[in-house]
C-alpha cells in the first residue's frame, strides 16, 4: 500500500512539473500611482473599467494643465463607493473630480459571478440614495465635482439588461439636479458611434471608443479647470 502510495505521489509530482506555469497578469497600467508635477491642480477619476479604458488618454490630453490620479481600483457600485470613499479619497486636496458608478448597480449578481436570474446589485432606490450619500461626502473636499452618465448597456451583455442604465441615468439625473452638480454626459456621446466605440454584447469599449469618451472627459474637467 505503501509503495502505491509513494507512485501514485511520484506521478501526482511529475504531472504538476509539467504544466507550464500560470502567466501573472500584470496590473492595469491606469491603476498606477503618479508623482504629482508641481504647481499643477489635481484632479481624480472615479469609476468602473469604462473609466480604467478612458484614464490615460485623459492623463496625455491634460498633460501639462493637470495631475490627473485615479482611484487605484475598479469602483465597482455604489455599495463600494460608500465603503472605500474614505481611502480613494485620501488625506490631499482635490481640485476637482469626476464621478461615475452604475453598471456595477445595476447588473444582476447570482453565484459570486454576472447572472441575469439573480438580483441587481442595487435596486434604483438603493441607487439613488447611496449616491446622495456620495456626493455629500465628495461636496464635503472643496473639490469641482464632474458626474460621468453611465455608459450603454447592450443587448447580449451578460448579467445586464439592455437600456437598464436609462433608469439609472434618470435617478443619478434627480441627484445631480438637486445638488447642482454638472454632468459629463457620455452616454449621449456614445450612442451614435456604439457600432465603432463599443465591443459587441460588450459594456466595454475599443481603443477608439475610450479615446473618444477620453476627448469628451479632458475637455469638461479643463472647463472646470478654468473656472
Amino acid at each position: 500500500m505503501r509503495k502505491i502510495l509513494l507512485v501514485l505521489l511520484s506521478l501526482l509530482t511529475f504531472a504538476n512539473a509539467q504544466q507550464p506555469p500560470r502567466p501573472v497578469r500584470k496590473p492595469d497600467a491606469s491603476l498606477a500611482k503618479i508623482t504629482d508635477e508641481p504647481g499643477l491642480p489635481r484632479v481624480l477619476l472615479i469609476g468602473d473599467s469604462i473609466s480604467m479604458g478612458y484614464t490615460l488618454p485623459v492623463r496625455d490630453l491634460l498633460k501639462g494643465k493637470a495631475n490627473l490620479h485615479r482611484i487605484q481600483a475598479n469602483a465597482g457600485s455604489t455599495k463600494d463607493g460608500i465603503e472605500k470613499l474614505g481611502a480613494w479619497l485620501g488625506a490631499g486636496k482635490w481640485d476637482v473630480i469626476h464621478f461615475n458608478w452604475g453598471l456595477h448597480d445595476l447588473k444582476h449578481w447570482k453565484d459570486a459571478k454576472l447572472d441575469n436570474a439573480g438580483p441587481v446589485v442595487s435596486t434604483l432606490d438603493e441607487y439613488e440614495k447611496n449616491l446622495r450619500e456620495l456626493v455629500k461626502r465628495l461636496k464635503a473636499t472643496g473639490a469641482k465635482l464632474i458626474w460621468a452618465t453611465t455608459t450603454p448597456v447592450p443587448a447580449g451583455s451578460g448579467g445586464r439588461i439592455a437600456n437598464d442604465e436609462l433608469k439609472y441615468n434618470e435617478a443619478a439625473a434627480r441627484v445631480m439636479k438637486d445638488e447642482g452638480i454638472p454632468t459629463d454626459d457620455l452616454h449621449a456621446l456614445c450612442q451614435p458611434k456604439l457600432a465603432e466605440w463599443q465591443r459587441p454584447q460588450n459594456v466595454h469599449f475599443t481603443s477608439e471608443g475610450s479615446a473618444g469618451l477620453a476627448a469628451k472627459v479632458a475637455a469638461d474637467i479643463e472647463a472646470a479647470l478654468k473656472k
